[in-house]
C-alpha cells in the first residue's frame, strides 16, 4: 500500500508537469553528485544535494542559524545528555512513518563502517530510544556545539535499508556500492524519480512534505556540464535555468547579459595546500630513502614560493580572498591580526631548500580536483609554475573529484602534495577544521579523519582537545589563537584564499545563496 501511495504521487507530480502552473528548474554543474547516500562522502556538494532529499534533527536556516527540523524541540537533563522530541505525523517518501527507531539506526549508520560522517561523532557516545518519538544522545563529555555536529546527519529509513541491503554506507574509497548509492528515500522537501550517474539526476516536489514549502518547484532536472565554455553556452541559451560553477572570465560577460543575473558573496570554505609528513620517503617523487616535506624548511620554503596574490589576480580575476588562517572570516575563532600572508620570496625560499639539502629543489607528484573548487585545475597549474622557479619540478594529476578524493582519502591517504578545501559547517567554528584536518590522526576516536598529510603537534592536540569543552568564551578564544600560531609557525599547512561564491541564473530564478555555498531547493522560485 505505501509503494503504491508513492508511485503514486510520482504520478500524479508527472501530470502536474505539463500544466501551465508547473514549475521545472534546470540546474547545471561541473561535477557530479558522487552518490545518493547521505553518509557516503562529506562533502559539500553531495551533503548540500541530498539535504534536499533526506533530512536532519536539527538544520540551519537561511541565515545560517539553528532551525528545528525533524525535531522540534531538544533539551539538556544533564550536562552529557541531550533530548529530542521528534515532530509527530512526518512519512517517508516510501510512506513508512518516520520514528525514534529510525534516528537511532541512522545514528549508528552514519557512524558506522563505509560512513565518511564519522569525524562528527568524536564526543558522540550513544543514542537511546525513550519512546517513539524521543531519543537521547549521550556525549563521553560536555559537547557546547553537539547539535551543531549533527546538522548534517541525515535520518534514514530503518525498514528500507533493512528491505534493500543497505544497512551499512557503501565506502567510496573502496568504489563500493549498495542500493542506496543509486537510490534515495528520505523526509524532506524532494524526492528521488531518476539517477544516471555523470549525467542526470531528476527530483519531484514531495506532495507529502511536513513543512509549507517556500518554493514553487514541481521538478527538478540537474546536469552535469563539465567543460565551462559549454556550461555556460547552456545558460546563454535557456538549455538550462541556473549554474553552480561560474568559470570567473566568463562572469561579467553574463552579468551584462540580458535576462540573465549573478549572484556573488563571501564563502567560508578555505581553499589550502597539505604535504605528505607521514612516510619515511615521500611517494611520486625524485627523493629516494627519505621524506622531504618531515622538514619545516622545506613547507616553509614552497609557501614563500606562492604568490598568493598573482593567483587572485590572474587566475581567479579577483574573485578569492588570500589568507594565512586555514578559517575565514565569519567563523567563530578567526583571528585577524594573524590573517596577512607573508610575502613571497624566492630567494629566501631557495636558500630554504638549500639548507634543507635540495639546493636543486626536487620533483614530486600533485593531487588536484578539476571539477571541484572555482579553477581547481588551474590554481594548482599556477602552485605547479611557481614552485619551478624554485626548483621543484611538479607533476600534476588533476582528476575528476571521484577519483580524486578516492585516491587521497583512501586507506593510506595516498598523496604527497596536494590541494583541498573545507568549509567547518556543521559548527562554524574553528574547532571542527582543527578537529578535522589538522589533529593528529586517531581512527578509533573519528578524529583527524581529514588530516590528510598527517601533519602532528602534541601540542596542538591538547589546545584542540580542551577547545571542545571549554564554555568560557575569552578563555576559549585564547585558545584557539594559540592553535593557530602553532600551526603557521610549523607551516603544517599553505592556507591560499576563501574563493567568492559565484551563481549565475535566468532573472526569473530566485534563490538564496548561504556563505557555506549549500544550495537548498527549498528556497528556489521560478517566476
Amino acid at each position: 500500500m505505501r509503494a503504491r501511495s508513492y508511485f503514486a504521487a510520482l504520478a500524479i507530480l508527472a501530470m502536474l508537469a505539463g500544466t501551465a502552473d508547473a514549475k521545472t528548474f534546470r540546474w547545471s554543474n561541473d561535477g557530479d553528485v558522487s552518490s545518493m547516500d547521505p553518509y557516503s562522502r562529506q562533502e559539500t556538494f553531495l551533503l548540500s544535494f541530498m539535504l534536499n532529499v533526506y533530512e536532519p534533527l536539527v538544520q540551519h536556516d537561511r541565515n545560517l542559524k539553528r532551525e528545528a527540523a525533524l525535531a522540534t524541540e531538544w533539551s539538556q537533563p544533564s550536562p552529557t545528555v541531550w533530548r529530542f522530541k521528534l515532530r509527530p505525523g512526518v512519512k517517508f517518501h516510501d510512506g513508512t512513518p518516520f520514528t525514534a527507531d529510525d534516528v537511532v539506526f541512522s545514528f549508528g549508520r552514519a557512524n558506522g563502517e563505509g560512513s565518511n560522517m564519522r569525524g562528527n561523532f568524536t564526543t558522540f557516545k550513544e543514542v537511546r530510544k525513550v519512546d517513539d518519538l524521543t531519543v537521547e544522545i549521550q556525549t563521553t563529555y560536555p559537547d557546547p556545539v553537539f547539535v551543531d555536529k549533527i546538522t548534517q546527519i541525515a535520518m534514514m529509513s530503518k525498514a528500507w535499508c533493512e528491505k534493500n541491503n543497505a544497512l551499512r554506507s557503501a565506502d567510496l574509497t573502496k568504489k563500493e556500492e549498495n542500493y542506496a548509492t543509486r537510490n534515495a528515500n528520505g523526509t524532506g522537501p524532494f524526492m528521488l524519480k531518476s539517477r544516471e550517474a555523470d549525467v542526470k539526476t531528476v527530483l519531484v516536489a514531495n506532495p507529502n512534505w511536513w513543512n509549507k514549502p517556500e518554493h514553487n518547484l514541481t521538478e527538478v532536472e540537474f546536469s552535469v556540464i563539465a567543460n565551462d565554455a559549454t556550461r555556460v553556452a547552456a545558460l546563454l541559451s535557456g538549455q538550462t535555468d541556473f549554474i553552480y560553477t561560474v568559470p570567473p572570465q566568463d562572469t561579467s560577460r553574463i552579468g551584462q547579459t540580458q535576462g540573465l543575473k549573478i549572484l556573488q558573496g563571501p564563502e567560508l570554505r578555505t581553499i589550502y595546500l597539505g604535504f605528505d609528513q607521514v612516510r619515511d620517503e615521500l611517494q611520486e617523487s625524485s627523493v629516494k630513502g627519505k621524506n622531504p616535506f618531515k622538514d619545516v624548511r622545506v613547507r616553509r620554503a614552497f609557501s614563500l614560493a606562492i604568490d598568493e596574490e598573482a593567483i587572485k589576480t590572474r587566475v581567479m580575476r579577483g574573485q578569492a580572498t588570500p589568507t594565512n588562517l586555514m578559517v575565514a572570516p565569519g567563523i567563530n575563532g578567526f583571528v585577524e591580526r594573524m590573517n596577512a600572508r607573508p610575502s613571497p620570496d624566492t630567494d629566501q625560499a631557495k636558500k630554504l631548500l638549500a639548507e634543507a639539502g635540495y639546493p636543486n629543489g626536487f620533483e614530486v607528484g600533485m593531487d588536484c580536483p578539476n571539477d571541484r573548487y572555482v579553477n581547481d585545475d588551474a590554481i594548482c597549474q599556477a602552485v605547479a609554475a611557481m614552485l619551478a622557479r624554485v626548483g621543484v619540478k611538479v607533476n600534476l594529476l588533476a582528476q575528476t573529484r571521484g577519483k580524486y578524493f578516492a585516491k587521497i582519502l583512501g586507506p593510506g591517504y595516498n598523496t604527497g602534495f596536494y590541494m583541498l578545501g573545507w568549509t567547518p559547517g556543521t559548527t562554524y567554528d574553528a574547532h571542527n577544521v582543527f578537529e578535522q584536518i589538522m589533529h593528529t590522526r586517531d581512527a578509533k576516536k573519528s578524529i583527524g579523519m581529514f588530516n590528510v598529510g598527517g601533519w602532528s603537534n602534541k601540542r596542538f592536540d591538547e589546545l584542540a582537545d580542551k577547545i571542545e569543552q571549554e564554555t568560557d568564551k575569552e578563555k576559549r578564544d585564547a585558545m584557539i589563537a594559540e592553535a593557530h600560531k602553532i600551526h603557521q609557525d610549523d607551516v603544517g599547512h599553505i592556507p591560499l584564499h576563501q574563493q567568492a561564491i559565484v551563481w549565475a541564473m535566468r532573472s526569473n530564478i530566485d534563490v538564496v545563496q548561504l556563505a557555506d555555498n549549500f544550495f537548498p531547493l527549498r528556497y528556489v522560485n521560478v517566476k
